[in-house]
């Protein structure tokens, strides 16, 4: 089975890097890969002040690409790692796109919908519910949020 810890591990630092790559933009550094059968088939980091989208998170933008890569809507069978825990609009996208597993790594508790504020993914209420693993990499992903937010204020920004 490819759902190991080291596994797991592996395909965070996929998702630190394109992280890295929001943060570069100028982006809130959140990134995101989705994975089958051991395979990376989708990439994504934050995209909303590139694109002006609101909706350009990591995780809608990642969606888009594995969906486009297997040719369909529904990724069963595949997990998504995602540096930051889901907000609500994700963790709803996520459990319609029929996935089996959402990993991630730094909780979010301002806006966290997997395990901080919601459950989204795990809600019985749902017609299909996601296995959620969080704390991969925890630490590395929380550094990489913290050091951008120091150096927005650095340059006083928000």
């Amino acid at each position: 089975m490819t759902d190991t810890p080291g596994h797991d591990e592996r395909q965070m630092q996929a998702a630190l890097r394109e992280a890295v790559a929001a943060s570069d933009s100028g982006d809130v550094p959140v990134g995101a890969v989705v994975v089958r059968d051991g395979r990376i088939i989708g990439r994504g980091h934050n995209q909303r002040e590139r694109l002006n989208d609101p909706t350009a998170h990591a995780e809608m933008i990642v969606l888009t690409a594995a969906a486009a890569s297997v040719g369909s809507w529904r990724l069963e069978g595949c997990t998504l790692y995602v540096t930051l825990e889901p907000c609500a609009m994700c963790a709803g996208a996520i459990v319609l796109a029929r996935l089996e597993r959402l990993v991630f790594g730094a909780t979010d508790p301002k806006a966290g919908a997997c395990v901080s504020l919601y459950t989204i993914p795990t809600d019985e209420r749902l017609n299909h519910r996601v296995s959620v693993t969080g704390g991969v990499l925890e630490n590395e992903c929380a550094a990489v949020l913290r050091d951008f937010f120091a150096r927005q204020r650095a340059m006083g920004k928000k």
